[in-house]
């Protein structure tokens, strides 16, 4: 297990709404990294499951919370009965540019940031959680990217998958940044499209579920990943709903992420 040279923890008193704030040290990212995490409140809860959700571009680890209110969504679940109780972990993305892409780049690992780092930062200072709580991951758009090649890459320790509209390939981040992605492409030239990834991992992919809004710009790439993985038959949930490439549409559907991880515990 990674150990930090720093890591800061928000006092518990003054925390509010059951959040709670990391910052660490990271030599993935040669600087400090945040972390907000969702822990339920009112057990004498151990090894509960963790769901890393990722964010998209623009954004950092507060987004899941202040644009979605996803810590109220999941506390009012787990209080009815709904959700099994659950620590959602939501990392920033290391703040690279307009968005990272969680992959490795020249002199910064952003994918081991999140699976190492972020991982061991929670089961360290988490007390409800430990190295053998089930691991889920999430996200949106680039976020969601993430979430579905690292769940293919990692199948062997992440057991279910989600991705809101999602990229589907890293090149498709050249759409939402400004940045010069030129090197940073090439670099992964490898391990770019997600379904890449789920074919070469096929054997020991977890459970996958993806959807997309029928206004989104990726709904066309979104299909064709769909179509890719019928046509190999590599089990997954594929689903469309009105909506756009928006907070609207996550804030709405992120449950159904949350609600099939919940089948899978």
């Amino acid at each position: 297990m990674a150990t930090f040279r720093s890591i800061a923890v928000s006092d518990p008193r003054f925390e509010c709404n059951s959040l709670r704030y990391i910052t660490v040290r990271s030599e993935n990212l040669k600087g400090r990294g945040d972390i907000s995490v969702f822990v339920p409140p009112g057990g004498d809860y151990e090894n509960l499951p963790i769901v890393l959700l990722l964010h998209g571009v623009y954004a950092s680890h507060w987004a899941w919370t202040h644009f979605a209110g996803v810590h109220f969504k999941a506390m009012a679940a787990i209080n009815e009965g709904l959700l099994k109780p659950m620590v959602l972990v939501m990392p920033s993305d290391g703040m690279w540019g307009d968005g990272s892409g969680y992959i490795r780049h020249k002199d910064k690992n952003f994918e081991e940031w999140i699976m190492s780092d972020v991982i061991n930062a929670v089961t360290q200072t988490i007390k409800e959680t430990s190295s053998t709580s089930s691991l889920f991951i999430a996200g949106l758009s680039m976020g969601g990217f993430g979430a579905l090649r690292l769940g293919a890459k990692y199948g062997d320790r992440i057991k279910a998958v989600s991705g809101l509209s999602s990229i589907t390939d890293a090149r498709q981040l050249e759409r939402f940044s400004v940045d010069d992605l030129t090197d940073l492409l090439d670099e992964n030239s490898e391990e770019l499209p997600v379904f890449d990834m789920m074919l070469n991992n096929k054997d020991m992919l977890p459970k996958i579920r993806f959807d997309c809004g029928k206004s989104d710009p990726l709904l066309a790439y979104n299909r064709e990943l769909h179509e890719l993985m019928l046509k190999h038959k590599i089990i997954h949930v594929y689903e469309e709903f009105p909506g756009a490439h928006d907070w609207s549409y996550w804030e709405e559907h992120i449950m159904k992420t949350l609600l099939f991880f919940n089948e899978q515990l």
